[in-house]
């Protein structure tokens, strides 16, 4: 009888204990996003607005994954208004290798674009729309990992660089709370040289 219930008991546990360990690499994501640029001549702007991403897996150790984010800045000075537009789209690849049951090494490359347009009206001669980009590449390494069965984290650390884009230093630091089997609640931040951006959104696994 006692064995039988030890078995019983295993059998019940065992989907909880899969959850706990299973990370899965397949989800789309969506949310508000918010860039801060450090710049103390400029008081450190910062602009807010939105995201959207997703990621497959295409293999048991590799994923594709892209995403689109843009944030806006307006300002105002008697009759003249300036809109400053960010935006970044970007399309990447990722493996993942797991080193325990609940923690996951991960690598990945991306190319990104850095799309800025500026609008200004109410000033005379100046008024008009201004835009530029500027393309990089970007590559991380770090770990992913479920604390518990309804959360997880996860680290990157890696470099950044492009034609207009002297090679730095990026980073990321997230974590996902599950409400329910396929929805969680995620929060990011991403330092990079010369600012920070912060995301928090919904993502559903699948």
């Amino acid at each position: 009888m006692r064995n039988n219930l030890i078995l019983a008991t295993l059998l019940a546990a065992s989907p909880f204990a899969a959850s706990a360990a299973d990370m899965s690499y397949t989800y789309v994501e969506a949310g508000w996003t918010q860039v801060q640029i450090n710049d103390d001549f400029l008081d450190d702007p910062k602009g807010d607005g939105g995201y959207l991403r997703g990621s497959f897996a295409i293999a048991p150790q590799v994923h594709v994954f892209a995403g689109y984010s843009t944030v806006s800045k307006s300002y105002s000075l008697g009759t003249a208004r300036m809109k400053v537009e960010l935006a970044q789209p970007e399309i990447g690849i990722g493996y993942h290798m797991e080193l325990s049951d609940r923690v996951d090494f991960t690598a990945d490359i991306a190319l990104l674009r850095l799309n800025d347009e500026v609008t200004i009206s109410g000033l005379p001669g100046s008024n008009g729309r201004y835009k530029d980009h500027t393309s990089a590449g970007r590559a991380t390494l770090g770990v992913r990992g479920k604390p518990s069965a309804r959360t997880e984290a996860w680290l990157k650390g890696g470099v950044i660089d492009g034609s207009d884009i002297d090679t730095s230093f990026v980073g990321n630091l997230g974590g996902q709370v599950m409400f329910a089997q396929q929805w969680g609640l995620v929060g990011e931040i991403q330092f990079f040289e010369d600012g920070t951006q912060y995301m928090v959104g919904v993502r559903a696994s699948f």
